[in-house]
């Protein structure tokens, strides 16, 4: 045999050997892959079916919901008297104390005012004191005419016995026909005499009247007088504004020099104290109650979870609480779940965070 037979021989040889060198690998590796192709989905299926039950037993104790936002009362702050402003010692952002000083409104027009109704107030008691005069005077002469309506009697009383008797005389012919006269004429001077203080003394009533309605008039004139100053005193003392409570300037739209009217809003104060509006469904509130522990996660500190608490549930839905609740007695009805909102306070200390309303959360309560 020659040399390169040989050589084709052992070339042959080796390409058989590592023929069979790859054969015996991949059916090493086969059963290996057909492992994987099981195990990975099982372990998959492990951990869906843990995770459901996780989720399961997790939605049993607690409720959460992603339709929740922080609130706060927030103070609108409008003029009680119209003018343009004079002073504005606030800016946006601004945190102001209660009692502090905001906005001052020209006063000038209410100062006028104010001054005209107590020169008015001051003329009226000037009034009041002619009427108690006149009260005076008129009741000294009621007095003096009923005096007179007296005497003015008691000498009509005398002239008519006198007359009684004369005419008595008269006839039985023992007076004389000028006695007889005398005494007529006395009665009949007598009589206007009294007459005439009869009507003294009731004009003199009627003065003492007049004068007595006049200052009934004059004191009530003081009142609406007296009532007007204390108005324009409280109109003078609003064109000073000053903060209802504590907070921050918000949404302020006014600036020196503006006119502003009656009720117009010019800014708002929001203070610090927040709380979270959480609108639940009704299916879970079966187990929900005041004092259940929350946890709060809000958007803006993502990561940070804040303990609070229920504090109260609202006792109507969202929708019957509206403006325009809906109308359900019709004939195309279609079944929603309703919304109720759940007011949820902080149990701790927040003043480091910078919280405020209308921020979205997501309130975690746990019912058991």
């Amino acid at each position: 045999m020659s040399t390169e037979e040989t050589n084709n021989q052992n070339e042959q040889l080796e390409e058989n050997l590592n023929a069979d060198d790859l054969d015996t690998e991949l059916e090493d590796s086969r059963p290996s892959y057909k492992k994987k192709r099981v195990i990975v989905p099982a372990i998959t299926a492990l951990l869906f079916f843990i995770a459901g039950i996780y989720f399961m037993v997790h939605s049993m104790h607690f409720q959460s919901t992603d339709d929740a936002f922080v609130e706060g009362h927030i103070v609108s702050i409008a003029p009680r008297v119209s003018g343009p402003v004079e002073k504005m010692l606030i800016t946006d952002n601004q945190p102001v104390k209660k009692g502090d000083l905001l906005i001052e409104i020209d006063p000038k027009d209410y100062e006028a005012k104010l001054a005209q109704t107590k020169a008015k107030l001051a003329q009226a008691k000037a009034n009041l004191k002619v009427s108690q005069d006149d009260i005076t005077r008129s009741k000294s002469g009621l007095e003096e005419s009923g005096h007179d309506v007296v005497s003015r009697k008691s000498k009509l009383d005398f002239a008519q016995k006198d007359f009684k008797r004369y005419s008595a005389m008269y006839k039985e012919g023992i007076s004389s026909k000028q006695e007889y006269d005398n005494s007529k004429t006395a009665l009949t001077v007598a009589q206007a005499g009294y007459k005439a203080a009869l009507e003294q003394e009731k004009a003199a009533k009627a003065m003492f009247e007049s004068s007595q309605a006049k200052k009934e008039a004059t004191l009530a004139e003081i009142e609406k007088l007296e009532a007007e100053v204390k108005t324009d005193e409280l109109n003078l003392s609003y064109t000073k504004i000053y903060a209802p409570q504590d907070g921050l300037i918000t949404n302020r739209n006014v600036e020196q020099g503006n006119f502003v009217q009656v009720a117009q809003p010019m800014f708002a104060i929001v203070p610090e104290t927040v709380w979270v509006v959480a609108n639940y469904k009704e299916t879970q509130l079966t187990y929900m109650k005041p004092g259940q522990p929350v946890v709060v996660k809000i958007d803006t500190y993502p990561g940070k979870k804040f303990k609070a608490k229920v504090d109260s549930i609202q006792r109507a839905t969202g929708a019957k609480a509206s403006l325009f609740p809906p109308e359900n007695a019709v004939g195309s009805y279609v079944k929603i779940v309703q919304r109720v909102p759940v007011k949820i306070v902080f149990t701790e200390d927040i003043s480091k965070y910078n919280i405020v309303p209308g921020m979205s959360v997501v309130p975690e309560v746990k019912v058991r």
